[in-house]
């Protein structure tokens, strides 16, 4: 009943934030109203930063409201968190992780995007991966994406061609690699690679559970156990693969944008990034995919104001809001004229990232069944890391660790 009441008040502020005007109830039209807004530290550390700039711009661009802004701090990883244990006091709009979605949507605590912001979204939007980190397992897009939330391969270039970056084994023969092997996030893209599954092919089915069975998860696991027996490759734990490019003990290793300044920093004229490898699996070239989801901006359906909380969501999320975005903090943005504008182009981290979100990525599943995953995929990438898993016990270990994945199914 809850859940029916929530999609009736979505039906009608879809025909409201379309609807010509404003919302009247004051003196000349203007209506004063308070909006409460959450984010993360870096983009409001002053009346300068990003989130007070677009507040600015936001009145100017609607006179029809008076508005008095309460922002606080919660990052975008805590959002969830932090709206679930209360959503009618939670903030009007809010900047939160797609992999919390699913949280979200089961407290009925993010609104339904109405047609004009979803059109939007389409518009700006060219990977649909993107806009399936916002939609729920009902089908419908409940945010605003603004940058993708992944991670790619850094490497020094003087070391690599351009060639030589295609395929795990081919660098490895040339100079060492670092790779998170026993971290959950970075585990998967080897077996997600090969097929395996969560949730079904389109990460939204609960029913399907996840599919990290029978050969096809069992032959990488084999792989992998081999993989920790090359000289040239490293397990990069607790920011090891980071200190090991700066120390010039290996020559690429894999993270996100979040570590491409210390990167820079430390090789300077010879720093590069890139996509994702293959590698060699039974002689044949499979793809690594890392998890992808996004970083997005929502409203509360409790607001008070719901048509100017929806309206400040679509522009926190618009093009011009992403551009600034990106010129005042660097977060790269997913709005398809900007990932194909000259000044993106030219970063080349930007380009690592944009190309990973196209070419050799997955969806990073929002259900909140997905906390089910982390725990035991860190055990499993452990035991591997400490050779209790051996190419001889792979397929028995590997179907082991499926059967915790899915536990209660």
């Amino acid at each position: 009943m809850r859940r029916l009441a929530m999609m009736t008040a979505a039906a009608g502020l879809a025909v409201a934030v379309t609807a010509c005007g404003g919302p009247g109830g004051g003196e000349d039209g203007v209506t004063e109203i308070t909006l409460s807004v959450w984010g993360p530290q870096e983009d409001q550390a002053d009346s300068n930063s990003w989130l007070q700039t677009q507040e600015a711009a936001f009145e100017a661009a609607h006179p029809e409201w008076k508005i008095t802004w309460r922002n606080s701090v919660a990052s975008e990883s805590d959002a969830a968190t932090s709206v679930k244990q209360d959503a009618p006091a939670a903030a009007d709009v809010y900047m939160f992780a797609s992999d919390q979605l699913g949280t979200l949507v089961d407290a009925s605590a993010i609104g339904l995007l109405p047609p004009d912001v979803l059109a939007q979204v389409r518009e700006q939007t060219a990977d649909a991966i993107i806009v399936n980190s916002v939609t729920g397992a009902d089908g419908q897009v409940y945010a605003v994406p603004f940058t993708a939330n992944t991670w790619f391969m850094y490497y020094d270039k003087s070391v690599f061609t351009e060639e030589d970056i295609k395929s795990l084994e081919a660098m490895m023969a040339k100079a060492a690699i670092a790779f998170p092997l026993d971290n959950s996030w970075y585990l998967p893209s080897f077996y997600v690679g090969n097929g395996c599954t969560l949730f079904g092919p389109e990460g939204t089915d609960a029913s399907a559970g996840f599919d990290f069975a029978g050969d096809k998860a069992g032959d990488v696991t084999a792989y992998l156990a081999n993989l920790l027996r090359q000289p040239n490759f490293m397990v990069d734990s607790m920011g090891s693969g980071l200190a090991s490019i700066k120390k010039g003990s290996v020559s690429a290793f894999f993270s996100g944008s979040w570590d491409a300044a210390a990167v820079q920093e430390a090789l300077g004229d010879d720093f590069a990034a890139a996509q994702l490898p293959t590698f060699t699996l039974d002689g044949k070239q499979v793809q690594m995919r890392s998890f992808v989801g996004s970083k997005a901006i929502a409203f509360n359906p409790y607001t008070d104001h719901p048509q100017a909380a929806a309206a400040f969501a679509a522009f926190l999320g618009s093009t011009q809001a992403q551009k600034s975005h990106y010129e005042m903090r660097g977060i790269i943005p997913t709005d398809q004229s900007l990932t194909s504008s000259s000044e993106v182009g030219a970063d080349l981290v930007a380009i690592a990232q944009i190309d990973t979100v196209a070419n050799t990525s997955a969806l990073q599943p929002g259900l909140p069944t997905m906390s089910n995953f982390w725990d035991p995929t860190e055990n499993f990438g452990k035991a591997l890391v400490s050779k209790e898993v051996t190419a001889a016990n792979a397929a028995k270990l590997t179907e082991a660790w499926n059967k915790s994945l899915n536990v209660g199914k």
